[in-house]
């Protein structure tokens, strides 16, 4: 349901109004909560029946319940099968004067206008809650795969014309399965979606929790037109096919907007796309719910809050730094502090944040942006990577006047990221005073809590973990066992490991002296860090994590 237009619904009728609608969305998007529980939550409704009572009531019709309903299969076959799941549309009755259905976004009138032009009937409405008409739909016509085997098996018989490519690119069979792959990635909550063309077959796959899936492959012979509808969508050059290229997809999903940076690759076989999903309501942007542990949690909080210093957040691609520092600078984002952000893209908009996107095209790179930080008067700057030495060396300067940087560092623990700043050309007594700390972090896949299983362990994996037999004395292991709720993988959802190096006068002097990394992690060993390894060996007897999860990230 789109939320923008059922909050309308309750500020036009008084029982909101403009600020606490705004505060209903940050609750949603902090939450994952749906809008009648937050609703009930806030007092504004008495019960979620009430919410959909409203709604019934300003369309000028009457809520029905299909908890027990089905609808007959004359009634389904006045609306297509392809029809109903493109538009979350369930019949309900079929009359003379025309079609009554249940939607999934029963305030979108452009819904009812689609429907009504593509069956030439007129509409009307009775309202359900919209899980209701998920299941029902599903029910009778199946859910996304049965959707996608349609669509496929129309495919199948599509011509493609190279002459005719703009065309092909937007013709309703091929708009309509780019906009289901969307879909059904982003409602699995993926990360990244690929599709990649190879000599004898076009795969498209997903990334989800880390782990890629594929789809059901189309036919060889669409992969032009595919790729070409995902550029069109992106508003890049459809007829250059000779060189990467760059464009951005903003994709209506029911109650909201799902940003997609997207990225295309020659390759011998055609072009290679990858679209990165950037789902602020997949991602917890609170620091409450990172489920950091604590001495951790409570160093950040005290860190941010600082006057000045670095503060760095280091791991590979896609371990979760820029959520960190996201919901760090949330802590702070007051009207009493100024918060500017440097970033190669902006993946998150935050109210009060005055975010800059890097465009190294135009010149617009790192450094620049950060010299014209330094004159905007900011008391908190976050540069979105370290990737060069002009870059690390005006961020300290930005540290030693006075102003709290926050960065990434692309580095395999945190003791590397005092070397790689010296590397880079910093120099040591420098990164030494101006260095608050640095966590490193990986993500891992969490057993899903439904097929949650103990076991014993092999005595080569554990010697590979590095714990000893009297470690695990009374110790239990779990492993998924594959079920329906985790698509058969056993992981459902990701949870941190943390490394965090704080610097203090001891490290401080090390650094000055140039100690070598391994040095300096063992002294920081030694004054009480936890390292990624053992984070993983507490979240495996925790309970939370398998030891192959840890083993391959740490």
């Amino acid at each position: 349901m789109d939320i923008n237009l059922a909050l309308d619904v309750f500020t036009n009728r008084g029982m909101i109004d403009g600020s606490l609608a705004r505060e209903i969305r940050d609750e949603m998007g902090n939450s994952g909560k749906e809008l009648p529980e937050i609703l009930v939550n806030f007092g504004i409704i008495g019960s979620e029946s009430d919410f959909w009572a409203i709604i019934a009531n300003e369309l000028g019709t009457q809520v029905i319940d299909l908890g027990n309903f089905t609808p007959d299969q004359e009634v389904l076959k006045a609306l297509p099968a392809n029809l109903a799941r493109l538009h979350g549309a369930l019949p309900i009755q079929n009359s003379r004067e025309g079609l009554y259905v249940c939607l999934m976004d029963p305030l979108n009138p452009q819904i009812v206008e689609d429907l009504r032009f593509a069956i030439e009937r007129d509409i009307y409405q009775y309202v359900a809650p919209d899980y209701q008409v998920r299941a029902r739909l599903n029910e009778c016509y199946g859910g996304a795969q049965a959707a996608m085997n349609d669509l496929l098996s129309e495919l199948s018989n599509f011509a493609h014309h190279e002459e005719a490519l703009s065309d092909e690119a937007n013709s309703a069979p091929i708009v309509r399965f780019v906009d289901l792959v969307l879909e059904q990635a982003i409602r699995e909550k993926a990360s990244d979606i690929h599709f990649e063309p190879f000599e004898h077959e076009f795969k498209i796959r997903y990334r989800v929790d880390g782990a890629l899936y594929e789809m059901q492959p189309p036919p060889l012979h669409l992969a032009t037109p595919i790729i070409s509808r995902v550029k069109v969508m992106a508003n890049m050059n459809i007829a250059e096919r000779r060189v990467p290229q760059d464009g951005r997809i903003v994709k209506k999903m029911s109650d909201r907007e799902v940003d997609m940076r997207v990225s295309s690759l020659p390759t011998q076989y055609g072009e290679s796309v990858v679209l990165r999903v950037l789902d602020r309501s997949s991602v917890s942007l609170n620091i409450d719910n990172l489920g950091l542990p604590k001495h951790i949690y409570d160093y950040i909080l005290e860190t941010v809050n600082k006057p000045n210093g670095i503060f760095l957040v280091t791991g590979p691609t896609g371990a979760g730094k820029t959520t960190t520092l996201y919901a760090a600078l949330r802590e702070v984002n007051t009207i009493d502090s100024k918060v500017l952000t440097a970033e190669d893209p902006v993946e998150y908009d935050i109210d009060g944040i005055i975010q800059i996107p890097i465009n190294e095209g135009i010149g617009m790179n790192f450094p620049l942006v950060l010299r014209a930080f330094l004159r905007q008067d900011p008391d908190r700057i976050l540069v979105g990577e370290m990737r060069d030495q002009e870059t690390a060396q005006i961020a300290i300067q930005a540290a030693l006047t006075g102003h709290l940087v926050l960065s990434t560092l692309h580095t395999n623990d945190a003791a590397g990221a005092i070397t790689r700043l010296i590397d880079m050309g910093c120099e040591p007594f420098l990164v030494s005073a101006c260095l608050e700390g640095v966590l490193a972090q990986r993500l891992v896949r969490t057993i899903c809590p439904d097929c949650k299983t103990p076991y014993e362990p092999s005595v080569s994996i554990l010697s590979q973990l590095g714990v000893a037999p009297s470690d695990i004395a009374g110790k239990s292991f779990y492993t998924g066992a594959r079920c329906d709720h985790c698509a058969g993988t056993g992981y459902k959802g990701r949870k941190g490991l943390y490394e965090l190096l704080d610097i203090n006068d001891t490290l401080r002097d090390m650094i000055t002296d140039n100690t070598p990394t391994v040095v300096l992690k063992q002294k920081a060993i030694e004054l009480g860090m936890t390292t990624l390894r053992e984070d993983g060996i507490r979240n495996i007897f925790d309970g939370l994590t398998t030891i192959e999860e840890v083993l391959k990230y740490t």
